[in-house]
């Protein structure tokens, strides 16, 4: 498209956000042959020149909306691509293979599209980048909640197992009949035990004897009673 509009001509010379320039070969519309002009690349606007020294541009593409593709049927003698619109195509042509290469990959990052996709992918990025970040500030927190609930369980039982401990009363002490540095035959224990154990069967003899002498005579009480009880009668 032409331009008059001086402010984007002013735009188009000002030295200011330069993404790319450099010479080109343009394909015109009318007769078909290529003509060399000095490009501009500014955003997405591709300002081009009919000298590298002139002040205004004479014409402008504006970028949104187009494709960056290789013009086959020009390959043959020019290295050829094309920024191709639903209405047209710009036909342009650079020195080399190269220079063809990073002017194609230039105008395809120009426009506010591209530019909109890789904001919103990196934006993508961003967040699974802080995605796991989060997550091992939350595990973090809660490993140290756990571990602060874990101390005081800890502190808890300890105090109670201290202080249950502090009032466990301490068993007396038994009273061994054997003295730790003193020994003892088996002679002498039986003895000692066997006397023990004989009295004690005597004393149990004595009292059921006793038992059976007093159930005795309470019997022979009783029949005395029972007959002077018939000689009154």
């Amino acid at each position: 498209m032409k331009i008059n509009d001086k402010n984007l001509a002013a735009f188009a010379t000002s030295g200011n956000q330069v993404d790319k320039e450099g010479y080109l070969m343009k394909k015109g519309e009318g007769n078909k042959s290529f003509a060399k002009r000095w490009f501009i690349l500014k955003g997405n606007l591709l300002f081009y020149f009919e000298k590298k020294s002139d002040r205004e541009p004479i014409g402008v593409i504006i970028l949104e909306g187009s494709t960056i593709e290789l013009a086959e049927s020009e390959m043959e003698e020019h290295f050829c691509f094309k920024v191709v619109f639903p209405s047209r195509s710009y036909i342009l042509s650079a020195e080399s293979h190269e220079v063809m290469e990073q002017w194609m990959k230039s105008l395809a990052c120009a426009s506010y599209d591209y530019v909109k996709l890789m904001a919103a992918e990196l934006q993508r990025q961003l967040n699974e980048l802080s995605k796991p970040q989060k997550l091992d500030s939350e595990n973090t927190a809660f490993g140290g909640t756990l571990y602060q609930h874990f101390q005081s369980l800890e502190t808890d039982n300890s105090s109670e197992a201290s202080s249950s401990h502090r009032h466990v009363p301490t068993p007396p002490p038994r009273n061994r009949s054997i003295r730790t540095g003193e020994k003892k035959t088996f002679d002498s224990l039986h003895k000692e035990f066997g006397a023990k154990i004989l009295r004690d069967q005597e004393a149990r003899w004595a009292l059921s004897s006793d038992n059976q002498l007093s159930k005795k005579t309470t019997q022979v009480q009783l029949s005395v009673l029972k007959q002077t009880s018939l000689i009154d009668l």
